[in-house]
């Protein structure tokens, strides 16, 4: 029997190799090339997604408004950009455990008569999968469970219960019979992605993959199947906390960088109505070092609490430590406090955090930021009913930041009397409640601080 012939792939870029090298020859990452069998190939498996026409003008095609399906989640709805599309492909990504499999089976419950489902299962029997609808309370009568692996039954259950939404668990526990890998390897999840892509487009059925995430946080398997699919899905927070943030990556039918904020209950995630409060500390008295931030998340405005601590360092290299904002933006927000503000640090041990778990990575963050640091270094209070955004440039100028009109309302909407903004932010019409203090550079903000 001739020995089956082998061939290296890299799990970033999906990349072959006849031999093993330190980095892969594509992309250049290390350490991603694993040996796994050379697959036959088979030219009946790459049809088009759409039958073969001849080009017709752009302007000639009739465009028509997208038919929303609502999952009734609001949440899940505002991430996804107003519901479920047909022939979407959505990809779920998250740590284990956080609420993946509880959340789209939630979903394809609170579907319900509204369309047809189908849940099915790779890691879980139908069993275990019954046992959490119970658990959860779940009305799941109308929801259909299969529990399989193999891709091409998979295929033919869709095509013959021609459901409207159907949810893979997960897209890493699939095998073709087209291929000799095993499941999970890079061959198998690229395949069986682009199989179930294709049957999506052509039949209208909306497919939600769950995937499985690496230790640096990024989905497993190829970087191709996030360009695969439609909507692109990752689950943030502490699987140890109540609380759980799904943000929208990518989405080809709705707006990215959306949050999706939930509450993990007995009776599964819950939306919460007002994420602006799960952000800020409630103090039974003024505290230094904390400083809210007007941010925006998509479409939506949040308040968020930014923690700062600066403490005297015990050795020659203070640290300089953020959880939830960009860490080298901290270093040169300190440089540009020391150069136009006065403000030295060179001694210090500073420590930033975005309370409720948050990642933050627009720059508007930099004045409410660089005010906490002050605060602590200073140990002096900002007031709890201020809110701060602006963006700090190298010259110590506060750039403005986009949509500041409803950052301010939803300060003024929680009670917020204060708000120190950049100049150019300031509103032509005055907000009823809110005190604006428009300033144009670092160290004007920092002896606004000290006046307050």
């Amino acid at each position: 029997m001739a020995r089956a012939k082998s061939a290296y792939v890299c799990s970033e870029c999906g990349a072959t190799a006849l031999q093993w090298f330190g980095a892969c020859p594509s992309c250049g990452a290390a350490g991603t090339l694993s040996e796994t069998l050379a697959e036959r190939p088979s030219g009946h498996r790459y049809a088009g997604l759409a039958p073969a026409s001849q080009p017709v003008p752009l302007a000639k095609i009739e465009a028509r408004e997208l038919g929303r399906i609502p999952t009734r989640i609001g949440e899940l709805d505002r991430v996804l950009g107003g519901g479920l599309v047909a022939g979407q492909v959505a990809l779920i990504g998250g740590d284990p455990g956080i609420g993946k499999s509880t959340l789209l089976l939630q979903a394809l419950a609170s579907l319900g008569a509204q369309a047809r489902t189908l849940y099915v299962t790779g890691e879980e029997s139908a069993e275990q999968v019954a046992l959490r609808a119970r658990r959860l309370a779940l009305e799941a009568g109308s929801v259909h469970l299969l529990a399989e692996i193999q891709l091409e039954r998979i295929v033919a259950a869709l095509e013959a219960d021609k459901p409207q939404v159907a949810v893979i668990d997960s897209i890493q526990t699939l095998y073709s019979d087209q291929l000799q890998s095993a499941p999970g390897s890079v061959a198998q999840v690229r395949e069986c992605a682009a199989q179930l892509t294709r049957h999506a487009k052509r039949s209208g059925t909306v497919v939600l993959l769950i995937g499985h995430v690496t230790k640096e946080g990024a989905i497993a398997g190829p970087r191709v199947l996030e360009h695969i699919v439609d909507t692109l899905l990752y689950f943030e927070g502490d699987p140890h906390s109540a609380f759980r943030l799904v943000r929208a990556v990518k989405n080809r039918f709705g707006a990215v960088n959306e949050l999706g904020v939930f509450a993990m209950t007995d009776k599964g995630l819950r939306a919460v109505s007002n994420p602006s409060a799960l952000f800020l500390s409630h103090h039974e008295r003024e505290v230094a070092g904390t400083c809210v931030l007007a941010t925006l998340e998509g479409t939506r405005p949040l308040l968020v609490e930014i923690q700062a601590l600066v403490d005297a360092s015990h050795s020659p290299n203070p640290r300089r430590l953020s959880v939830g904002l960009e860490q080298n933006r901290l270093a040169m927000l300190l440089a540009v406090l020391h150069r136009h503000a006065g403000i030295a640090t060179v001694d210090q041990d500073v420590f930033v955090n975005a309370v409720g778990g948050v990642r933050i990575g627009e720059p508007a963050a930099d004045l409410a930021v660089s005010l906490a640091v002050v605060s602590s270094l200073t140990d002096r209070p900002i007031p709890g009913k201020v809110a701060v955004f602006g963006e700090v440039g190298l010259a110590g100028e506060v750039r403005p930041a986009p949509r500041g009109q409803e950052r301010l309302r939803e300060a003024a909407k929680l009670g917020f009397e204060k708000a120190i903004i950049p100049k150019a932010n300031q509103p032509k019409s005055r907000i009823a409640g809110l005190e604006i203090i428009a300033v144009e550079r670092v160290d004007q903000a920092v002896q606004v601080l000290r006046e307050l």
